[in-house]
């Protein structure tokens, strides 16, 4: 379950990177009832999402060349520099940092030995995210890869997660977990790439999930805005309904209803 303490290795912050950041707060303010505000004139165009007044996500314009419109989950480390080094060194790539924003914290974007994408935040005087697992904000994160057996090692190595393997239909999902906090501290998965994403050349990447009410209605919300969806809803005993969907840029995520814990 993720929440807002932050243990070393847990999801503290996700950005969306948008070709048209003024399209993509109507379609997510519109979907998940969030209002956008402005980082200001020196932002580079960056703002962030609320909830309540509560910062749930942020959104920027692309910034890398040849960059296509994706969610950034970011993992909290005490120490980016250090965390970018542990990264080079059990095969993955420092795309681009480490760097101070400001005074909010220092970040760096990587990426992981099978293609994955995603970041740290070192936090400054902004911690992370201020709402998570409820009706509108990231209640969990996935990350599906090529290669499990190369990917499992190399996150073991950068933020010492804890994993626990468990049957999932034809195949075997990982459970991950920060050091320290047991399986009910558990903040993500990580499976084998589907057929179809490799059937679209798609490669490894994270996938952030968003609680909501009702996903049917949801999807069709999506649907309405411009969105896509990229599979069949899915409802698993004990976990929720779910499905994967994408932006009107291509931007993928998930929307879950979950199972209510103990029931």
């Amino acid at each position: 379950m993720l929440t807002t303490d932050f243990a070393p290795g847990a999801p503290n912050w996700i950005d969306l990177g948008s070709p048209d950041t003024a399209a993509s707060q109507d379609f997510y303010g519109r979907l998940f009832g969030w209002t956008f505000d402005s980082a200001g004139p020196d932002g580079g165009g960056y703002g962030f999402f609320r909830q309540d007044g509560r910062t749930v996500a942020a959104l920027g314009p692309l910034t890398e060349e040849g960059a296509t419109s994706a969610w950034t989950l970011y993992f909290h480390t005490a120490d980016a520099d250090r965390t970018a080094e542990l990264v080079a060194r059990a095969g993955g790539t420092v795309r681009f940092g480490p760097f101070d924003v400001f005074t909010a914290g220092r970040m760096a974007n990587l990426t992981d030995p099978t293609g994955a994408r995603f970041a740290v935040w070192q936090p400054g005087t902004t911690r992370g995210l201020e709402a998570v697992t409820t009706v509108g904000t990231l209640c969990w994160t996935e990350l599906h890869t090529t290669n499990p057996e190369a990917a499992k090692p190399f996150y073991r190595t950068v933020f010492e997660w804890l994993e626990q393997d468990v049957p999932f239909g034809d195949f075997t999902y990982t459970v991950v977990s920060p050091t320290g906090g047991g399986t009910d501290a558990s903040q993500g998965g990580i499976a084998t790439l589907l057929d179809t994403d490799r059937a679209a050349h798609m490669g490894s990447y994270w996938l952030p999930y968003f609680e909501v009410a009702q996903v049917d209605a949801t999807v069709a919300q999506a649907l309405e805005l411009g969105g896509t969806a990229r599979g069949e809803v899915v409802e698993e005993p004990g976990v929720g309904r779910f499905v994967q969907l994408a932006d009107p840029h291509g931007a993928a995520f998930s929307v879950i209803a979950s199972v209510p814990p103990g029931s």
